[in-house]
């Protein structure tokens, strides 16, 4: 069993209040308790896994941008039951390490970004999202005008569109192409 110093408490105890704190300040931030370890989830998804306890601190993050550079550190691994091939990855703190907290809160950073939606992102970034009431930079459809209404075309009838719309004769009225039924005879 490894001996301990008060140092390292508290430097567990502070390191898990900054990387809480960072976590809980996004945008929608909740936290839950499963398996005994904090997971910390926006939208019911999983952005942060955290547990520390007084011989080791560890957290989980994903990281889809930057898990190459991160797994090449020595106290990093991909995370277990299958979620390192999904980016995850694990870092894991003994007592006599000091864990590296502007970097862990980049992970968290990035872990949110990947895993929230994209408005909670662009919030998130600090970036504004147009809201729904305020008009477009640029109408996706051209409006017409009292003068110069454009007149509908009607396309025309295909086995596609027959397909399209259920039947032909359903289509063909449709697109007004509708012919007499046809007499058997």
């Amino acid at each position: 069993m490894a001996v301990r110093t008060k140092r390292t408490v508290g430097a567990f105890a502070a390191a898990e209040a900054a990387l809480r704190a960072h976590a809980m300040a996004k945008p929608e931030a909740t936290e839950h308790f499963p398996w005994g370890e904090r997971a910390i989830k926006v939208k019911g998804k999983v952005f942060l896994f955290m547990f520390a306890d007084a011989t080791r601190m560890s957290l989980s993050t994903k990281l889809p941008s930057s898990n190459g550079v991160a797994l090449l550190l020595p106290f990093a691994e991909p995370t277990g039951y299958g979620l390192g091939k999904a980016g995850w990855v694990s870092a894991r703190f003994d007592p006599a390490d000091e864990p590296p907290i502007e970097m862990l809160c980049a992970w968290i950073d990035e872990s949110y970004q990947a895993v929230a939606p994209a408005k909670l992102a662009a919030a998130a970034r600090g970036m504004t999202v147009p809201s729904a009431a305020q008009p477009a930079a640029t109408p996706l459809v051209k409006r017409a005008t009292k003068r110069g209404a454009a007149k509908r075309r009607t396309a025309p009838l295909t086995k596609r569109t027959a397909a399209k719309h259920g039947t032909a004769k359903r289509a063909a009225a449709k697109h007004g192409t509708a012919k007499a039924p046809r007499r058997r005879g």
